[in-house]
């Protein structure tokens, strides 16, 4: 692990302290919750769920790598008609609630990875057997499109789900999108959740962010050496030293007082280094911004975390998040 161009500790420690100024007696600086997992050697938890109905291939973008594929709650009633061109399902249906949905952002280093990677479509069905509507997304990849495609597409997927045809043809309540990435798609997410500012219900905003992994600083802080050319292989950079990617590709230094909630979690001595996550928590804490974190002893990388305490409770955080009861039904003046 490397220390670059200024101390981590001392980072963390400043932040710490404007936290706990802030919250009194909540959560604060780098403060976590440290779970022993119970993943098996193949993580049952990453398996598909052929009940779950999935609509695969939906364009967002004009670009080949632009679809998603959506992920449906069991009993949905828009599963047979959710891929029609245009999709819209009866109106006059008044006991379909309008829902929330979260955003799915695969891992592989910014450079490899895919919506339907077997693992990835089982987190794509768990979350809509919670009862989301899940939407796994393909975005442009590195080297070929560095920085900042891949954030421009994960954008414009959201932006994408707000437009009227999308709310209908989902029965969605565009105030309540979420999104959930890991390693990578860690990053993305949080850099989702990060960048700019105003009402998290407009735009490219989400209303809560579940991150597993990410690498969250670009610049040099807490990288291992392995890691390096793919940070910059995203970043289309050749050398750390002249990176003017690195810091707008950084959560880090998008963090203020107007981002949505976060999950964070973490394992202790995994590749990507914990210092990562606990920059982001402190950060966001510091701003005011409520955080749960949640690290898990062991190496296990981004969704490989997955066992079934780790699974509720980042449900739960949907739920308290994202996941109104009191939403509004379609039939009833909404949509």
């Amino acid at each position: 692990m490397r220390a670059g161009p200024s101390s981590i500790p001392a980072i963390l420690g400043a932040l710490a302290v404007t936290a706990a100024a802030l919250t009194g007696c909540a959560p604060s600086g780098t403060d976590s919750d440290l779970l022993t997992p119970t993943v098996a050697p193949v993580n049952p938890e990453l398996a598909t769920l052929p009940d779950i109905s999935v609509v695969a291939d939906i364009p967002y973008g004009a670009g080949p790598q632009q679809k998603l594929d959506a992920c449906l709650p069991p009993r949905d009633d828009i599963a047979d008609t959710a891929a029609d061109e245009p999709a819209g399902p009866d109106l006059q249906q008044p006991e379909i609630p309008l829902r929330a949905a979260i955003l799915v952002v695969h891992g592989g280093s910014w450079a490899r990875g895919d919506k339907a990677d077997v693992a990835w479509r089982a987190v794509c069905q768990w979350l809509a057997s919670a009862g989301y509507v899940a939407l796994s997304i393909n975005y442009r990849l590195a080297p070929a499109d560095p920085y900042p495609a891949a954030i421009e597409d994960v954008q414009d997927a959201v932006a994408w789900l707000r437009e009227p045809e999308q709310v209908t043809r989902f029965h969605l309540d565009p105030d309540r999108i979420g999104a959930l990435g890991g390693s990578a798609g860690g990053n993305l997410v949080s850099l989702l959740g990060t960048r700019g500012d105003g009402p998290l219900t407009t735009g490219s905003r989400v209303a809560a962010v579940a991150e597993l992994s990410g690498p969250i600083e670009l610049t040099g802080l807490a990288v291992t050496d392995d890691f390096v050319p793919v940070q910059l292989a995203y970043l289309g950079c050749q050398s750390e030293q002249d990176c003017p990617a690195a810091v707008p590709a950084s959560p880090f230094y998008a963090i203020d007082a107007s981002d949505p909630p976060f999950f964070v979690a973490h394992s202790t001595v995994e590749k990507i280094p914990l210092a990562q996550a606990e920059m982001l928590v402190a950060g966001l804490r510091a701003a005011g911004v409520p955080v749960e974190f949640v690290t898990v002893e062991g190496a296990l990388h981004s969704i490989a975390m997955l066992d079934p305490d780790l699974k509720s409770r980042i449900v739960d955080f949907f739920d308290a998040r994202i996941g109104t009861p009191e939403a509004p039904v379609v039939g009833d003046g909404a949509g």
